[in-house]
């Protein structure tokens, strides 16, 4: 059963007592002893600022296909860091916007880089604040991109500034990808790189309902062109070769490629042939999605679709694509770091279950390096990608505490 403080904010956080100290790894082998309840104390009196720069941060639109909003968004948070007195690095990019990559030294800790990892790009298109705006109603806070991820973005920056004022600071890398959303065809070079320097990575995404996100499925994206033979359908019927029906044919295999037992899914999305109903069609495009549970499996899944034939020998198939993203696996580095938060979050009184999803991150990328990698540390909401996307306004402090407790805690 998952236990929450969900509509009761400040007053609980004030009420709960913490049991025990919480040991965290310190200089050449010390111990330092924090107590969740004061870094939970400086997050509540910043909770002010964490909302008011996600507001300004919402307002911001910043689809994913559109560089200068997108830099926008970066520029705004560019500044923030900067009078935190973080280091700004702007990789430069022609066709999305600039990945920022945001360094916190700290001079007295000789500890292991942790990672933040975020993305500034949202789904919605320009004009989306005109008939989705920045609302508070219920206990809820709406707006689009505030959950996937604007959100995380504001958190992981309160959760580095609690450290600091409580002396708990040590080499944090905040980095914001600009294309996530599409895939992240430039970003993931660069996220590999960081993530390979860093002792973790903690990925700003949203919860799963209230938990932590510790396995995700890797992603494929593959295309299906055949080319037929056209001809008109009722005068020259028999000279035609259809594309549309040996695309129904390849989809019809395809699907069976899919195996539940082993997490493997396959979908064929998306069907464009044809131009009239009395041609017969010479072209046929079919979009496939693919998931995978195990790494494994990504060879076997190319294999099955390489070997792809046509039946009509008169038409012509093409295959692209292929897997974008690895799985994000659960292995020991991750469990670790999800035992080490569920223990923090007992400390603040309540339960963290851990959940695994169908959808990818950037995490799965730092996750297939075997840099222990623990996901949904973001904020708690619902709809992401749809019209009533939102946070839930009670959780911000806690999960933004936690993420701090995580940060100072992770050897």
């Amino acid at each position: 059963m998952e236990v929450s403080v969900c509509g009761q904010g400040r007053k609980i956080l004030k009420q709960r007592a913490l049991r025990k100290d919480v040991k965290v790894a310190g200089e050449g082998g010390r111990l330092v002893c924090m107590k969740m309840t004061e870094i939970q104390r400086v997050v509540v009196g910043s909770e002010a600022r964490l909302l008011a720069r996600l507001r300004e941060l919402v307002e911001v639109e910043s689809p994913s296909e559109d560089k200068a909003g997108v830099d926008r968004a970066g520029a705004l948070v560019s500044v923030w860091v900067a009078g935190m007195g973080g280091k700004v690095k702007r990789h430069r990019q022609k066709g999305f916007g600039d990945v920022l990559e945001l360094r916190f030294v700290s001079a007295k800790s000789k500890r292991g880089k942790v990672l933040l990892l975020g993305h500034l790009d949202t789904v919605w298109p320009l004009g989306t604040l005109a008939k989705m705006s920045w609302c508070e109603s219920d206990g809820k806070i709406y707006g689009p991109g505030v959950l996937d991820m604007k959100a995380g973005v504001v958190m992981a920056l309160e959760a580095v500034i609690a450290l600091k004022a409580l002396r708990l600071e040590r080499p944090v890398t905040l980095l914001l990808n600009s294309e996530e959303e599409v895939g992240s065809p430039v970003s993931r070079a660069i996220t590999e790189k960081i993530a390979q320097e860093c002792a973790a990575v903690f990925v700003l995404e949203p919860a799963q309902g209230l938990a932590y996100k510790t396995a995700r499925k890797g992603i494929g994206q593959y295309e299906l062109r055949v080319e037929g033979v056209a001809a008109h359908s009722g005068v020259d019927f028999e000279k035609g070769h259809s594309a549309v029906v040996e695309m129904a044919r390849l989809i019809h295999a395809v699907a069976g490629f899919t195996d539940l037992s082993k997490g493997l899914t396959v979908n064929p999305g998306v069907i464009v042939g044809g131009t009239r109903s009395n041609v017969i069609a010479a072209e046929c495009i079919c979009e496939v999605d693919v998931r995978i549970a195990k790494a494994s499996d990504a060879a076997k899944v190319e294999r099955l679709f390489r070997r792809l034939k046509v039946t009509d020998k008169a038409c012509r198939l093409t295959v692209s694509g292929g897997m974008n993203r690895p799985p994000m696996e659960r292995k020991p580095g991750t469990v670790a770091l999800f035992r080490k938060a569920r223990g923090l979050a007992d400390e603040m009184g309540f339960v963290l279950e851990e959940a695994a999803t169908g959808g990818g991150s950037d995490g799965n990328f730092t996750a297939a390096l075997g840099v222990p990698t623990l996901d949904g540390m973001g904020a708690v909401g619902a709809g992401a990608h749809a019209a009533h996307e939102h946070v839930v306004k009670a959780h911000l402090v806690e999960r933004t505490a936690l993420l701090a407790g995580m940060i100072a805690a992770a050897e």
